[in-house]
């Protein structure tokens, strides 16, 4: 079943184009890496599809709906309820501590206090850094920033997960065991993922890889470990 859909996309900053007609589709379950040099609209079409920015022209759909027509408040909640974002560098709020941080998905969404930091503090777990959850991200390292950002990300047991660069601000070892965990945590929870990088050994994590180029898909392939066998498990 195709879960997100992008139809003839365009979008451009001033004169500036970074888009030039993308069309993509991305089916439940898959992990798709868009890729590409820098400057070829990889992450606007990230922002695209996850409803943060609006198309000049196309159509981007979730689960049929064309969410391009909808609201900002619309498309916030969605990010809110079916949609899960990772950026580069994490982006946690300073004055919260890793639990407070990971839980604040679920209480803008409604969840009790007590509940959601308990989502939190198992989430916390699942990547291991549990014994964090009353640290503020000033006193944690890169990737114990990084690893604490995806399970925000995913603590809301999002339908779809865009990740941005997320090792983009990590060391290889670091990097590779936060799309490890990250990569097997979809599996389990069936999540569809559109990751964004320019690193080949990144790519390789996904069922796909789509690059592109000067703001179109250029070609499209299979990741390394799908093409040996069905993607990472």
């Amino acid at each position: 079943m195709t879960h997100l859909q992008a139809r003839g996309v365009v979008k451009a900053y001033g004169p500036t184009p970074a888009l030039r007609g993308v069309t993509l589709d991305v089916a439940e379950g898959e992990i798709v890496a868009v890729s590409g040099p820098s400057g070829c609209g990889k992450s606007t079409l990230l922002h695209c599809l996850a409803g943060i920015l609006r198309p000049d022209v196309g159509e981007v759909s979730w689960r049929g709906d064309r969410i391009d027509t909808w609201s900002e408040s619309a498309r916030s909640r969605l990010r809110r309820t079916e949609f899960g974002v990772l950026f580069q560098f994490g982006q946690l709020v300073a004055e919260l501590t890793a639990a407070e941080n990971v839980a604040l998905p679920l209480l803008l969404a409604g969840t009790g206090r007590r509940a959601a930091r308990t989502a939190a503090v198992n989430w916390l777990d699942r990547f291991g850094v549990a014994e964090l959850a009353d640290v503020r991200p000033g006193e944690m390292s890169g990737g114990q920033q990084q690893r604490c950002a995806t399970a925000r990300a995913l603590v809301t047991e999002p339908r779809v997960l865009f990740a941005d660069e997320p090792t983009g601000a990590l060391d290889t070892l670091t990097g590779e065991q936060v799309l490890t965990q990250l990569v097997r945590l979809a599996r389990e929870q069936r999540t569809t993922v559109v990751l964004v990088t320019h690193e080949p050994r990144v790519a390789a994590y996904a069922d796909r890889e789509v690059v592109l180029r000067d703001g179109m898909v250029d070609h499209t392939g299979l990741g390394f470990e799908a093409s040996l066998g069905g993607g990472v498990r």
